[in-house]
């Protein structure tokens, strides 16, 4: 099964048992299209997954800044020492939101939308779990 979006039923629980006021860091685990999988009506050149997402990444990162977040750390996963062999993901990244509030409200933005179309046609398949710090 492919993961690429938040389900809403999820997004109420985490904000419902996630402590407010409490940074949280979110785990990205990312495979990309070998191809972009753009829709029919977006604005947006022929190009790999790896470059829709890099045009996604331009876009949200001023929009992680403008919600007091950051990038902690972004790399390639290198081997699979514990867990399934099938999954080979292209990029990991760590990202901190001060609050789970303020994650939902930056990804429920119009300012999001306007650019999270490069982010679904990047995708093939994701991972993003939420974790609050010790």
């Amino acid at each position: 099964m492919k993961y690429l979006h938040p389900e809403e039923l999820h997004v109420g629980e985490f904000l419902a048992s996630y402590p407010a006021d409490t940074p949280v860091v979110m785990l990205n685990l990312l495979k990309f299209n070998v191809q972009a999988n753009y829709l029919p009506g977006d604005e947006a050149q022929p190009c790999s997954g790896g470059q829709a997402f890099a045009r996604y990444a331009q876009g949200v990162t001023p929009l992680i800044a403008g919600c007091g977040g950051s990038q902690v750390w972004q790399g390639r996963p290198a081997a699979m020492l514990i867990g399934p062999q099938d999954k080979d993901w292209n990029l990991a990244a760590l990202v901190k939101y001060p609050s789970a509030q303020a994650f939902v409200d930056m990804v429920s933005s119009p300012a999001y939308q306007a650019v999270a179309f490069h982010r679904t046609a990047a995708l093939e398949d994701s991972r993003l779990i939420a974790h609050q710090e010790l």
